[in-house]
């Protein structure tokens, strides 16, 4: 993927400038200096510093900076350090994320074709993995389709697009009517969009769920994601938005052996603001204690978010058959499901949990191989 920022170099005062087109910004001595690449300050195989950074001279300005060629500048510092730099390293060091899919929020005209993969052929071709890979970073979701309905046959894939994370649950937990179950999940009525676990210090970043049997006409799985939809629940209300996105509410999950409990905003944010996903269970969170009519935006807020969810605009519905997985990302894909009828048949799914790295790790790995990446992010 191309490179965003251009680099220029001024040899008098010396100096290095981002140019962005619109406006332009001079890097500072010290992100340069840290930044380098010399045998002596940079293990090669593990691409590790073998100096403290932190240490550097907070003073430290750049002596020097000679243009070698259109790709090369020498430059010195004062604590001393001379070395030659790859303007292009610079640059990918700037968009340290490009190497990997953006996100692309998606509605219900998405082309869900585009999203069905045959699980044997992504074990034997690493092409078709990685295109696996590319379009679960991009849309939240894949369809897995020929996995085995073996007993446990969910821990292989899992392991192939990740890490299987183990909870209370199990390394992997069943799925089927019975009414002693300590979820809703373990019951055949309809479950409306949500994120698992939300109550838990993280919250699984991936659920995988495979279809072993379906011999029911309903237990439709539902699929939205949630960041097209909170486009446009900003759009209608920028204070409630904001208000989803600043106050923690209270999740909580209680059996007979555990109480889980924990406080998080129902938008998920990354570091920079951006929404990354929301913690949404009607099921699990508490209203929390605000004025009256902060209560009020609040609660307009969270009940346009679940209609939003539930909307034919926006929501995916689609039955898993024998042998069908669906992997997506827990809190940036809601998940739900319809109500069946146990008089028609029996309906069996096996789930689990990864951690979210694991695909981006893959991803990389994969990248690495075919020599399109120079460092794993």
């Amino acid at each position: 993927m191309p490179n965003r920022h251009a680099l220029i170099v001024h040899e008098q005062p010396p100096s290095i400038v981002i140019d962005e087109g619109d406006h332009s910004q001079e890097i500072s001595p010290l992100w340069l200096r840290e930044r380098t690449r010399a045998p002596d300050q940079l293990e090669s195989m593990t691409q590790q510093r073998l100096f403290d950074s932190h240490a550097i001279d907070s003073a430290l300005t750049l002596e020097s900076a000679v243009l070698v060629d259109e790709h090369h500048v020498v430059l010195a510092f004062s604590d001393g350090h001379k070395e030659t730099y790859d303007l292009r390293v610079l640059a990918d060091e700037l968009d340290d994320n490009s190497h990997f899919p953006c996100a692309e929020p998606w509605d219900a005209s998405l082309n869900q074709d585009r999203l069905r993969f045959d699980w044997p052929r992504t074990l034997d071709d690493p092409a078709y993995f990685q295109a696996s890979l590319d379009a679960y970073l991009r849309y939240g979701y894949i369809i897995l389709q020929g996995v085995p309905t073996d007993p446990e046959q969910i821990l292989q894939v899992g392991s192939h697009f990740g890490y299987v994370k183990e909870t209370n649950f199990g390394r992997y937990f069943e799925v089927y009517s019975r009414p002693t179950g300590n979820d809703l999940a373990y019951r055949s009525v309809a479950l409306g969009p949500h994120t698992d676990n939300p109550y838990r210090s993280p919250v699984p970043g991936i659920q995988l769920l495979h279809c072993l049997v379906n011999e029911t006409t309903g237990g439709l799985s539902t699929l939205a994601d949630s960041l097209k939809v909170l486009e446009q629940l900003r759009a209608e209300n920028p204070e409630g938005y904001a208000l989803l996105k600043r106050t923690p509410v209270r999740f909580r999950f209680i059996d007979a052996g555990t109480e889980l409990v924990t406080h998080r905003t129902m938008i998920q944010t990354n570091d920079d603001g951006h929404p990354t996903g929301v913690h949404y269970s009607p099921r699990l969170d508490a209203l929390p204690l605000l004025s009256d009519a902060q209560t009020r935006l609040f609660h307009r807020a969270r009940q346009r978010l679940g209609e939003l969810l539930t909307d034919p605009a926006y929501e995916v519905r689609f039955p898993l058959a024998a042998g069908d997985l669906m992997m997506f990302d827990n809190s940036r894909v809601l998940h739900g499901r319809t109500s069946y009828n146990t008089d028609e048949g029996h309906r069996h799914v096996q789930g689990c949990y990864l951690d979210t790295d694991g695909p981006r790790e893959r991803f990389a790995s994969l990248m690495k191989q075919q020599g399109l990446m120079g460092k794993v992010a």
